[in-house]
């Protein structure tokens, strides 16, 4: 596989683009505002995501890390795995958005598209080619059942 960006390093650029775009393009026609308890559910609910989907990994005994989906002995079918098969990167996902609206500047959420670009296209798609090669018809089979991102 060749892992471009290490997804949490990914999660940081995004993050730091959201808030340059945040300080330093301040368009006052898409600010906004929100309670507080918006952004920490979301952002709760994003960190329980993401342990959890490395909780159930770590429970069935298969590996969490991007880097060597390869050596995964296990499909994760069970849990939040049911509701996404990319639980950790859903979980990256919603802590962002609750960081643009923590901001409340919505031209920082131009970002999130350019993150799920490239989640797809240089981490998700080729982890999935290598446990379609790994699991054959299963893997095909929960592709069709669950999404990838929810």
């Amino acid at each position: 596989m060749n892992l471009k960006i290490p997804p949490a390093l990914t999660f940081a650029v995004a993050a730091f683009l959201m808030w340059v775009l945040d300080q330093y393009l301040l368009w006052g026609l898409v600010n906004f505002s929100s309670p507080d308890w918006l952004v920490y559910v979301l952002g709760i609910s994003g960190v329980i995501a993401g342990f959890l989907g490395v909780a159930q990994f770590a429970s069935n005994k298969t590996t969490v890390n991007p880097h060597t989906p390869q050596k995964a002995n296990k499909l994760v079918q069970n849990g939040v795995c049911k509701i996404s098969r990319n639980p950790m990167y859903m979980g990256l996902l919603i802590i962002l958005i609750a960081f643009g609206i923590k901001m409340g500047n919505g031209i920082s959420f131009v970002i999130l598209p350019a993150f799920i670009w490239y989640m797809n296209t240089f981490q998700i798609m080729p982890e999935e080619e290598i446990l379609k090669e790994k699991f054959g018809s299963e893997y095909s089979e929960y592709q069709k059942k669950v999404r990838r991102w929810i």
